[in-house]
């Protein structure tokens, strides 16, 4: 074989120190993207403002026609109402509209809104059908507006993500530039309903985006502050949940009691979210067609609605009654049990409509009756009704969506209660614990998980980004003379039995200039006696010593290569090393093996201790001749 085809030694140092001006964490371009997508954001967040707006009147609208005969705007619960037995046919006829919606115009309509978008986040590119953005407010409106027992939060974050989503499957951007748009319509939608900007920037992150990048965080926190901005402007400025005075502090005691309230609520949130998908497996097993399922419902809507009319609706006024630690303990009972029993009926029949306020009345009542059973046995525990409401209910959220920062700062952001940030935590924390120890799926991933669809549970950085090219690099590899003949290298590669896919090519200087496929180098179409210069074809395939294992394995995947040539940073045509996909295997495997194996870093065997031992024999022997 020709000395020309011999590995070309690389001779150039690795050791010197990367320039801080060599790195660049986000290329100009796309930064002009993350301005336009979030221009967009803002623009979506504006229109599901006043579209949110428009739910509420609408919700407003359907209860007034259906439970007071009167075509009015006015907020009337429709626990107020004087129908007697009439009251059943009012949900019944709800869930018919429902399901005939459903059935003739998108059954996406149907459940509650965030396990629907997380599914067409993680197996659908994010699209979602435009219909949705009508389709679901209407729905919901008649559903929750003929006594449905859900809240308005859930059908304004499918609707939110539904206008994201069409407007990102209209201009030209890529899938995960449409999931932000998706998550950030969504999570706007929440903060214009209950002005809570920072828990929908926490929703985004836990339950919908799986992702913690500042081309993801720009967009969705500017269109939820756009959200909160658009709920003050139409609803007013106080809080949603607005507690008279100022909740005291908790002592340790106080805490301590909040913590174990946590563990109970967490077992309930547990055992509602089981109950739920037990009620929808039963449905489905029902000989009808789905379409009158939520008719189904709607009757149990009705008949809990006759006995308890506080259950029928959103019952918004309900949470803040609860946590003003006045309400009787018959209706908070009412509330806890009965709340629950017409929500999940309704839920599991397939009905359109949400889960976080029914999520929410639930806890509130279950924190206050805990409360006020330790207050009667414990009067002096420093124990707060209202507080012990708050906590039941941001625990119960946490508990059942381990959505665990959302669920805290939703708390404190409708309430404006900061004092109760400590018990938050450690109630929800609790919650969160039992959750994950008992509960594999959530109230929210259970339904997807069944269709066999993974939700992301951790947001771990990429391995592959924490390292560097220059960390696994090869110094010494396989690179081919661009002055030998194509058939001698055929020759000596077949000799030396290599089966490489691609092969890298330089000048005599160690200079790079370009790649060559194994393929088009044993093709019969080209004359064995040209120089392997003419079939060169991939010229400008390079990375750097500081580019990341992860840019390296994006361009491997782009340029469909296994092996790629690093560069000098000094000079760009200088090859400096080799880095093939093995190498990326092996840098992933072994950070892998280093948070898998366990072993000592300080030994405590016992040779070592009777040295230590000894050591200290012979102190106290010099110390004694000393004296």
């Amino acid at each position: 074989m020709n000395k020309k085809t011999s590995n070309i030694p690389i001779s150039i140092s690795l050791g010197a120190t990367l320039k801080e001006e060599d790195i660049e964490p986000l290329l100009p371009q796309e930064k002009t993207r993350v301005l336009r997508v979030t221009f967009v954001a803002v623009l979506i967040a504006v229109c599901i403002s006043f579209i949110a707006k428009f739910l509420i009147y609408l919700i407003y609208l359907v209860t007034n026609i259906s439970f007071y005969g009167s075509f009015s705007l006015a907020n009337n619960s429709p626990a107020d109402n004087h129908l007697g037995l009439w009251v059943i046919a009012i949900p019944t006829l709800g869930g018919v509209v429902v399901g005939l919606m459903a059935l003739y115009g998108s059954k996406a309509i149907r459940g509650h809104g965030i396990p629907e978008a997380m599914e067409q986040i993680l197996t659908n590119k994010s699209k979602i059908k435009p219909t949705i953005t009508y389709l679901k407010p209407i729905s919901s409106a008649i559903s929750i507006g003929t006594g449905g027992p859900f809240g308005a939060e859930g059908p304004i974050i499918a609707t939110g993500g539904a206008l994201g989503s069409t407007l990102g499957q209209l201009i030209k951007i890529t899938h995960n530039e449409r999931k932000i748009l998706l998550a950030a319509g969504a999570t706007a939608g929440m903060a214009a309903i209950f002005g809570s900007p920072i828990a929908g920037i926490f929703l985004a992150i836990e339950l919908l985006l799986f992702e913690f990048s500042p081309r993801s965080i720009i967009p969705v926190a500017l269109a939820c502050i756009t959200g909160a901005a658009g709920h003050h402007f139409l609803f007013g400025s106080e809080p949603v949940f607005e507690i008279k005075g100022i909740i005291p502090s908790p002592s340790n005691t106080a805490l301590a009691l909040y913590s174990g309230m946590g563990l109970i609520v967490g077992l309930l949130a547990v055992l509602v979210t089981k109950i739920v998908y037990f009620i929808e497996d039963g449905f489905e097993k029902l000989p009808i067609h789905w379409m009158w399922w939520p008719a189904i419902g709607g009757i149990a809507v009705g008949i809990v609605g006759y006995f308890a009319p506080h259950t029928l609706g959103v019952g918004y006024e309900n949470i803040t009654n609860v946590l003003s630690g006045n309400m009787p303990a018959k209706i908070i009972i009412s509330l806890c049990l009965l709340k629950f029993i017409s929500w999940a009926i309704a839920l599991g029949s397939g009905t359109s409509g949400g889960t976080l306020a029914p999520l929410l009345t639930i806890g509130g009542a279950t924190g206050a009756l805990i409360g006020m059973v330790i207050l009667h046995f414990w009067p002096n525990c420093g124990i707060n009704i209202s507080l012990a409401a708050l906590v039941g209910m941001s625990a119960m959220f946490a508990g059942a969506s381990r959505a665990l920062i959302t669920s805290i700062i939703f708390a404190l952001e409708t309430t404006g209660q900061s004092s109760a940030l400590v018990a938050l935590l450690a109630a929800c924390v609790a919650a969160y614990i039992v959750s994950f120890f008992l509960m594999e799926n959530t109230i929210m991933t259970e339904k997807i998980a069944r269709r066999g669809i993974k939700t992301p549970d951790s947001y771990e950085p990429d391995i592959l980004d924490k390292i560097n090219v220059i960390d696994v690099m090869q110094e010494d590899g396989l690179v081919i003379s661009e002055n030998n003949e194509i058939n001698e290298v055929r020759n000596w590669l077949i000799k030396k039995d290599f089966k490489n896919n691609y092969f890298i090519i330089c000048n005599d200087e160690g200079e790079f200039k370009g790649v060559i496929s194994s393929s088009d180098l044993f093709s019969l179409h080209h004359d064995p006696q040209k120089s392997i210069a003419t079939l060169i074809n991939k010229k400008d395939i390079s990375i750097a010593l500081n580019d990341s294992l992860r840019t390296a394995a994006e361009m491997m995947a782009k340029e469909n290569l296994d092996v790629l040539p690093i560069v000098s940073a000094e000079d760009k045509n200088s090859l400096a090393g080799i880095l093939t996909y093995r190498d990326i295997i092996n840098a992933y495997k072994l950070n892998i093996d280093e948070n898998e194996i366990k072993r000592p870093s300080i030994s405590l065997k016992r040779n070592g201790l009777k040295i230590l031992l000894k050591g200290q024999q012979l102190i106290s022997s010099a110390k004694s001749k000393v004296k």
